[in-house]
């Protein structure tokens, strides 16, 4: 048997991709629901349906500056052009004189009616005189301050906004699982809502692992390896919507390692460790955390067909049993573990949908070897083409280079079926959104 041949050998022993994601977001849920300020939503993901207490427009009002009018008495003012507001205009023989009885502001309260003949002066968000059914723009007239002369006369209904034109009191203003932005913040405060029930966002905790580990600010040097992965997958939870908080290097210490998690689950929804997953003499992470205590929880390490990084755990730890995410320690497959199962863990505990990251299919530029029986993904630059479609070319050095995955924009996956993927051949992309 050929090294290829007993490599995909081993590799068919190791649990599928898919099969180990789903063991693993089938044990989860979401987080208790919260009721927070509105002011404080925003990027939180709702628990619940929200509908509209109250109209808006709550009342009717002039959508623009200008002259709130009968549009009977401007039925002979001239008609020219078209405007994008106020639709087709017709040509008219001459403009109408309207006495003005008053002005409206914005802040105008007391209710008033116009009577014929008549018009009143309204800045935009004003309240509508009664009878009022258009609002003459003010470039339209002479300006006038105690009679005005409207030139042209615009459609019946325009200029203004009518109570509930765009919300109407039950009408669903977001749907459970959505993500709360800033203009859904400004629709829920126009329609009189001050709190929403939302999934908080997960506290994650991360911590490396490894006497090797220095932190950063000097170079490494042998027996010694600067600690990059704590502060990248911390920006990582960031980027995918946790309260993230880097614990910095836990030394290779069983006890130590025990206790320091085990105090992080008091603040903590979520711990992701990295380094110490495998199976050599010095992946001690591995051996404490498998081990099966009473009332301190347990994590199972399950070797992945993945590449990079076959080696991952998963399971609760302390009393409170709180879920814990176990990394490799090379940074290249510890970002792409973070991807695969961090990542979504994440978002299945804040409430999101999708969990998972977009993807697309690709045009390949590049003919790419890949290791037989494990589902790998590869640091890759995404363009759309012109007339539609993706196109991805592979970064140079794979996933083992950080500068590659610093580069990358999408991840190209190739199966565990795959050993090669010739150039113009149609690939997997998953897109690496980094504006979340």
């Amino acid at each position: 048997m050929t090294a290829a041949a007993d490599a995909e050998a081993a590799a068919n022993e190791l649990m599928p991709l898919a099969e180990y994601l789903g063991s693993v977001l089938r044990r989860l849920r979401a987080l208790p629901p919260l009721d927070l300020d509105l002011t404080q939503a925003h990027g939180n993901v709702l628990a619940v349906d929200v509908l509209a207490p109250h109209p808006f427009p709550a009342f009717d009002q002039a959508a623009i500056d200008g002259y709130a009018a009968r549009w009977e008495d401007l039925a002979a003012a001239g008609r020219v052009g078209s405007h994008p507001s106020f639709g087709r205009l017709e040509s008219g023989p001459r403009p109408v004189r309207l006495n003005v009885v008053g002005d409206l502001g914005a802040a105008s309260w007391r209710p008033v009616r116009l009577t014929p003949g008549t018009c009143f002066s309204v800045a935009a968000g004003a309240p509508l005189p009664i009878g009022a059914d258009v609002v003459v723009p003010v470039h339209w007239t002479d300006q006038g301050m105690a009679a005005v002369e409207i030139l042209h006369a615009p459609r019946r209904g325009s200029g203004l906004r009518r109570a509930g034109d765009e919300v109407s009191v039950g009408q669903m203003l977001a749907s459970a699982g959505t993500y709360v932005t800033p203009p859904l913040v400004a629709v829920f405060a126009a329609a009189g809502i001050g709190h929403v029930v939302v999934r908080p966002s997960p506290r994650v905790i991360v911590v490396a692992t490894g006497d090797e580990l220095v932190d950063v600010g000097r170079p490494s040097q042998p027996g010694q390896v600067v600690d990059a992965n704590s502060h990248a997958l911390t920006a990582a939870a960031v980027e995918a919507g946790a309260l993230a908080y880097r614990i910095g290097i836990c030394d290779d210490d069983p006890e130590g390692l025990r206790g320091l998690l085990e105090d992080q689950t008091l603040r903590a929804d979520l711990i992701i460790t990295t380094g110490g997953t495998g199976n050599g003499p010095g992946d001690m992470l591995r051996r404490v955390l498998s081990r099966r205590d009473a009332g301190r929880g347990v994590v199972d390490f399950t070797d992945v067909a993945l590449s990079p990084g076959t080696a991952l755990g998963f399971g609760t730890v302390g009393g409170e049993e709180v879920p814990v995410v176990c990394l490799p320690g090379e940074p290249g497959a510890a970002l792409i573990g973070f991807e695969v199962l961090a990542r979504p863990v994440i978002q299945l505990l804040a409430g999101a949908e999708p969990m998972f990251r977009r993807s697309v299919k690709a045009h390949l530029l590049e003919t790419v070897s890949s290791p037989g029986g494990l589902r790998e993904f590869r640091p890759a630059h995404v363009s759309e083409r012109r007339g539609g479609g993706h196109t991805v070319q592979p970064l140079a050095g794979g996933p083992y280079t950080l500068s590659g995955l610093a580069g990358a924009n999408g991840l190209l996956v190739l199966g565990e079926r795959v050993t090669s993927a010739a150039a113009g051949s149609t690939v997997d992309v998953l897109l690496l959104d980094r504006r979340r």
